[in-house]
């Protein structure tokens, strides 16, 4: 079976040593456990206003992107890199954290909504919908108006090993996902033994996040 071709994947964060350790730059750290594997570096783009990292993923070469525009602003940023490689909405994975998932569960999807995530409504509206989604859970706080200093805060020790479980666990399906294809790469990654307190999470609300530059 044809691996899925693959040919960027960003991850979603707010850049400064600030925000480095909070909920909200999950999918920067994913991203960075991207690149210590596979011997990439991260090198500053200010024309696309990102951080880009070309990485070769098995016989797959393929870059990886931190956008630095802060959460809200994330899809001018992918427009600009996908733009200037040429590479089609279906070709892009966007990792981001998930507030309907308890910390330590990850999850890998094509297409759907924002689900109140403001970075992914952004990349949705530069991109449109159908690019994939790594959803690296985070929890929620359980109200509304708790979200933004939750998401703005940092997790836990014992969340913030369940979270790092996680990420390792979707880095090492990439391989798969561009060599075998989604289904089995789903397969392997949803079947893992999630935390005892995997119950469902609250229905997410719209995370404020930080403001722009």
């Amino acid at each position: 079976m044809a691996g899925e071709p693959l040919k960027l994947i960003v991850g979603l964060g707010n850049p400064g040593t600030e925000y480095a350790r909070t909920r909200h730059n999950a999918g920067f750290r994913f991203v960075d456990e991207l690149a210590e594997r596979h011997a990439a570096t991260f090198r500053n783009e200010p024309r696309h206003d990102a951080e880009v990292a070309r990485a070769r993923i098995g016989e797959q070469e393929l870059r990886l992107v931190k956008p630095m525009s802060y959460m809200n602003h994330s899809g001018d940023p992918v427009r600009s890199v996908a733009t200037f490689y040429k590479v089609p909405v279906e070709a892009i994975l966007v990792a981001y954290d998930e507030l309907d998932f308890p910390a330590g569960v990850v999850r890998l999807r094509q297409g759907g909504g924002a689900a109140g995530h403001n970075g992914l409504r952004d990349v949705i509206a530069q991109m449109g919908d159908n690019f994939w989604r790594l959803r690296i859970g985070i929890g929620h706080p359980g109200e509304r108006s708790q979200v933004l200093d939750y998401v703005l805060g940092r997790p836990t020790p014992e969340e913030a090993q369940l979270i790092r479980d996680a990420t390792l666990a979707a880095a090492e399906v990439v391989p798969l996902l561009l060599t075998e294809g989604a289904q089995i790469a789903m397969n392997r990654l949803h079947s893992r033994e999630e935390p005892p307190d995997g119950s469902a999470a609250p229905p997410a609300q719209a995370p404020p996040d930080a403001p722009a530059k």
